[in-house]
């Protein structure tokens, strides 16, 4: 496997402190002062800062069915680039991952990509039709690291009690897509004065808040553990913060895109920026930077959600929900929120490496002796403009297609193996 040194960085864990990091056979063997050790590969962190490897606990890689979006191989590939060395796909593909064969299916075309390791979410319901609980301990056995129906809500109240209640016999995490369609419609866009200006059907944030509400109230009513997905809306962070201090077993992630854009990106027609929940408004920013201030908000997840380019150049109406994310998300954290003076660095570890793993049941990576080497070198003095056309997926809807961005990875290990 060979060895690697890292010289002269920044480590960002708990702590902060400059040291060398040494790693051989697939762990961090030292971390201090290194010389006089020799090593296969030697790189040159002066300046830089080294963390653990991030995992993304949110993210759609398409396969089985919608290869032409993206494919495991592909978008694990991009996600290393971004520094992720663990990511954990949604089950929305083509078929759906409602069956342990094709939970087995993914982890196996994970292992063979090489990349970042890859982690299968298994469907909530049967086909994701959300009438018939899926069956959770077989999946689970067969590698499933969570349950979602991401992409549609399980509107039944009664089944999604169920779900909670059973999952919680073998502590599993149930991860809902909170939305009321009955109140989203077919909106594409936020409600609100950009919406109207641009002619668009406006989705009102009580379609989030509803949801949110009720997932609350049956965790609440049962002392199960439920974990809300990409949260948009004030209210929604604050139902969230309202039921912490009540000791409700309640986490919740947010995304890049809604601490860092707002819905006058429609105003363009751009459907990089139609998103599902959708770009909301500047007090909805303030409210998420918040909420990730002052923990709140436990997760920074991509929602990386690929589509091919004839898919998303079309009607804003007609064009699907999503922009990709794997690349951007380290960068857009650092830029809006760490370099901002929001949070620190050792926050941005917590969101985006130890709180996410925490809750898969995944190992939680730290850059210490013994642990397993999974590490990423950040540039944070590296100012950058994304170029949609130069990502590394097959999805190059990018809503930060031109922006400049302070911070880029340049080095990722998964495993004691540089992967980029």
């Amino acid at each position: 496997m060979g060895s690697i040194l890292i010289k002269n960085g920044t480590v960002i864990d708990t702590t902060e402190t400059v040291a060398d990091v040494f790693i051989e056979d697939g762990k961090i063997m030292r971390v201090g002062d290194c010389s006089g050790v020799r090593a296969d590969k030697t790189i040159d962190a002066s300046g830089k800062f080294v963390l653990p490897g991030l995992v993304d606990m949110h993210c759609h890689l398409r396969e089985p069915g919608f290869e032409h979006k993206e494919t495991i191989e592909s978008g694990a590939y991009a996600a290393v680039k971004g520094g992720f060395t663990s990511v954990a796909c949604m089950p929305n593909t083509d078929p759906v991952i409602d069956n342990p064969a094709l939970v087995r299916y993914v982890s196996v075309r994970g292992e063979e990509a090489g990349y970042a390791r890859v982690y299968p979410i298994a469907c909530i319901t049967k086909g994701q039709k959300g009438a018939e609980l899926s069956e959770m301990s077989a999946l689970k056995k067969a590698g499933a690291v969570a349950f979602s129906d991401d992409g549609k809500p399980v509107t039944d109240s009664g089944v999604m009690r169920n779900a909670l209640e059973y999952a919680r016999t073998f502590n599993m995490l149930i991860i809902d897509h909170p939305e009321d369609p009955a109140v989203s419609g077919d909106g594409v866009a936020n409600e609100g004065a950009n919406a109207t200006i641009a002619g668009l059907r406006g989705i009102n944030r009580a379609a989030e808040e509803i949801a949110i509400a009720r997932d609350i109230v049956l965790a609440e009513s049962l002392g199960a553990k439920i974990h809300i997905a990409h949260v948009s809306t004030a209210g929604g962070v604050e139902l969230i913060r309202e039921a912490k201090a009540r000791n409700v077993k309640v986490t919740c992630e947010t995304c890049p895109h809604y601490f860092c854009a707002t819905d006058e990106e429609i105003l363009s027609y751009n459907t990089n920026a139609k998103i599902n929940p959708p770009l909301r408004e500047q007090s909805d920013v303030d409210a998420i930077i918040d909420g990730i201030r002052d923990g709140t908000i436990d997760v920074i997840a991509t929602d990386h959600a690929p589509h091919a380019a004839d898919e998303k150049n079309r009607e804003f109406d007609l064009a699907p929900f999503g922009t990709v994310g794997f690349e951007t998300a380290l960068s857009l954290a650092y830029t809006y929120l760490a370099d901002a003076g929001n949070i620190g660095m050792t926050d941005i570890v917590r969101l985006m490496s130890h709180n996410p793993a925490k809750l898969l049941g995944l190992p939680v990576v730290y850059v210490k002796p013994g642990a397993m080497a999974d590490v990423v070198v950040f540039d944070p003095a590296r100012e950058w403009t994304v170029r949609a056309d130069e990502l590394s997926g097959k999805g190059k809807n990018c809503l930060y297609d031109g922006w400049i961005l302070k911070g880029k990875v340049t080095n990722t290990i998964v495993g004691g193996k540089i992967k980029c």
